[in-house]
């Protein structure tokens, strides 16, 4: 197996990217055990070294050692994430904990934290630029956040946490993505399909016949057939019954259920937190975030809420009134918040998705994203099909600036499918680091947006199109790396600081410089008319202060599972637990079999725990950034280049306000947030 096992070998590939057809599901457990060996052997040299401990025989050695190891593993849980099978699953049960303990064997390595420990005590004497001291203090505090001033018995049981927590971790994920994926509501009326766009019941038909119910119709819980059932369905008891299928997923009270795994996963972090010495896991977190203490959040959070609230409920009472108006006799329930919102914003600004599809052909905008990098940043992007990739739908490619010089390696990969989970995410399956040579990124972005159909090309909603926005923009701070350490490069920042240059691109979207790039009707060629764009700024604040509470709700939400202490750990009802931490922030009635606890994948599965206030937070830093291009010009020079230097390309090199300050002239202040979302 060692021998054409592609793990084990240099990538023989263009730009080296994974030879993905190569890898198969067997190489993968040999691989990674091989390649911990080797690296077993590079931390062994480090730490019994006999010279004496300096920065490059110490830290950059530690930090450059493992690539190959990193990068087998990376290929792997990548793929798991958005392209993995029943067999995959079961091998990321046996492949996480051989990884994290052999991460937890490092990290508590005393020879080698010894050697670390006595560079760091000396890094006054050290001659280190502001990288290298970055490098050198994430390096330490990574060891003594890891357990390594533990005595012996305790790192046993910090590596038994951990490696617990991974498994639970691992598990929660799975269970979401079999809810999402097993749930159908199949149609076999016409009459039930009343109100729905043309496009969202082709592919209803679609997926009904793909599935061998041809003549029917087939709606799932995956985002582009979920969203447009819940706006436009005008049967309430197919959208409670959609509503209640997608808000009590994992909540059921069998295998797939998720109440026990919340459990676990809160007593794990909370006794790893304690055993370091924290309060709570909220403080271990967010000692290494600009916000440095659960209080902190905590005020901004509440001193958000004290804005958005009295709006948020204006918001509700208006739309309540409306459904009167209607005269439809019903209490407004959750299942028809997006029903009745989307009537009503139709009605006001004569807007709604269906009226904007046309202008978002998926290619179009993809396009249209581009251009947009190119103007800011000068960028160039060409499709490259000798590129291996890992499915069919995945599009590869090479990413150039305005000098030909390369840049990185671009993935892109939008519909959804069975075996990808829900949602859309940006990663890496290459970093960026400078030795000899300036090793460049490999970058992908993974999305759920509505297919094509047989009758008509991939079209977008504006959400959909923001979400490409979004993400590209944690793309691009991948891409323009340019760093001397892989573990500093790109994303590789604050978790409050990374949503920054993601949702400050979302800002372009409603900027007629902008969408008269790409925003064409897919039939006609048409730009999009100067009174839609209109429109999409007038109503860029419909319900504005309702989301805000939403995403309020769930940062108290995660901030209340993450300061449980020592006394209160032992939640006995995940759901009360839950509803009484976002109770302030409730606009409805609480609805009894529903959770949104046990399918938080942010929070139990990915790396936003005690984090996911973080979206509000880089609210307030992109509103701030963004009222620089507004002044000097979409396209400004000058602006881009800047937030390119300080920003983009800097990663976690040095704290991330400092950065801030150095594109801003000034800590950011709150009110470019309150101005843009009509809250003050």
């Amino acid at each position: 197996m060692a021998d054409n096992n592609p793990l084990l070998q240099s990538f023989d590939t263009p730009f080296g990217v994974p030879p993905f057809s190569q890898i198969l599901l067997e190489h993968y457990k040999p691989g990674i055990e091989k390649l911990i060996e080797k690296s077993r052997s590079e931390i062994k040299a480090i730490a019994e070294a006999e010279d004496t401990p300096d920065f490059e025989n110490t830290i950059v050695a530690l930090e450059r050692g493992g690539r190959d190891l990193d990068q087998a593993a990376e290929i792997f849980f990548n793929l798991n994430s958005a392209e993995t099978s029943d067999k995959m699953q079961a091998l990321a049960n046996e492949l996480s904990p051989l990884l994290t303990e052999f991460g937890n064997e490092i990290m508590q390595n005393a020879k080698l934290f010894e050697r670390v420990k006595i560079v760091y005590d000396s890094k006054s004497t050290l001659n280190l630029d502001q990288e290298d001291q970055m490098l050198l203090r994430k390096t330490y505090l990574g060891f003594v956040r890891s357990g390594a001033n533990l005595n012996e018995a305790d790192k046993k049981k910090y590596r038994e946490l951990s490696n617990s927590l991974a498994m639970a971790s691992l598990k929660f994920g799975e269970n979401v993505l079999a809810e999402t994926n097993s749930y159908e509501l199949i149609l076999e009326n016409e009459a039930d399909l009343a109100g729905l766009p043309e496009g969202a019941i082709d592919a209803a038909a679609l997926a009904a016949e793909e599935k061998g119910h041809k003549g029917m119709w087939l709606f799932t819980l995956q985002a582009p057939s979920f969203l447009p059932f819940m706006e436009y369905a005008e049967n309430r008891g197919l959208r409670e019954k959609m509503y209640r299928a997608y808000m009590s997923k994992a909540f059921k009270g069998d295998d797939l259920d998720n109440q026990q795994i919340v459990k676990e996963i809160i007593k794990l972090r909370y006794e790893i937190a304690e055993l370091l010495g924290y309060n709570t896991y909220a403080d271990y977190v967010l000692e290494e975030r600009m916000a440095e203490k659960p209080k902190k959040v905590l005020d901004f959070l509440n001193d958000l809420l004290e804005k958005a609230l009295p709006k948020a409920k204006k918001e509700v009472e208006e739309l309540k009134d409306y459904v009167k108006q209607l005269g439809d006799d019903i209490e407004l329930e959750r299942w028809d918040w997006a029903f009745y919102s989307q009537k009503l914003k139709n009605e006001k600004y004569q807007l709604d998705d269906e009226m904007l599809r046309p202008y978002f052909r998926m290619e179009k905008a993809v396009e249209g994203i581009f251009q947009v990098a190119k103007k800011l940043y000068g960028l160039s992007f060409k499709k490259n099909d000798e590129i291996p990739v890992y499915h069919k739908d995945v599009q590869a490619y090479e990413v150039e600036d305005q000098s030909g010089k390369h840049i990185a390696i671009f993935y892109a990969d939008f519909f959804p499918r069975p075996g990808k989970r829900g949602g859309a995410w940006m990663t890496s399956y290459r970093g960026q680091w400078k030795n000899e040579t300036d090793q460049r990124p490999i970058v992908s972005i993974v999305c759920n947006f509505t297919p094509p159909t047989e009758s008509k090309p991939s079209l977008l909603t504006y959400n959909e199109v923001e979400t490409l926005f979004h993400e590209f923009g944690h793309a691009l701070h991948g891409m323009l790396a340019n760093g001397k350490y892989n573990s500093l490069s790109g994303t590789s920042v604050y978790w409050d600081f990374v949503e920054l240059p993601s949702q400050i691109l979302e800002n372009w979207l409603m900027e007629k410089e902008c969408l008269d790039l790409f925003a064409m009707h897919y039939e006609t060629g048409e730009s999009i008319p100067e009174n839609l764009i209109q429109k999409i700024k007038a109503s860029s604040n419909y319900h504005e202060a309702y989301q805000t509470v939403r995403q309020i709700s769930f940062g108290l939400m995660d901030i209340a599972w993450h300061s449980l202490t020592h006394d209160d750990i032992a939640v006995s009802d995940v759901a009360a637990f839950e509803q009484e931490a976002m109770k302030k922030t409730e606009l409805f009635n609480p609805i009894p079999g529903v959770c949104m606890s046990t399918q938080f994948s942010h929070i139990f599965q990915g790396g936003y725990a005690a984090g996911y206030y973080s979206y509000k937070w880089a609210e307030v830093l992109d509103a701030d950034a963004f009222s620089v291009f507004k002044e000097r010009g979409l396209f400004d020079k000058a602006t881009a280049d800047s937030f390119k230097e300080n920003i983009l390309s800097k990663g976690g090199s040095e704290h991330p306000m400092e950065l801030y300050k150095r594109f801003r002239g000034q800590e950011p202040t709150v009110d470019a947030l309150l101005e843009r979302s009509g809250l003050r």
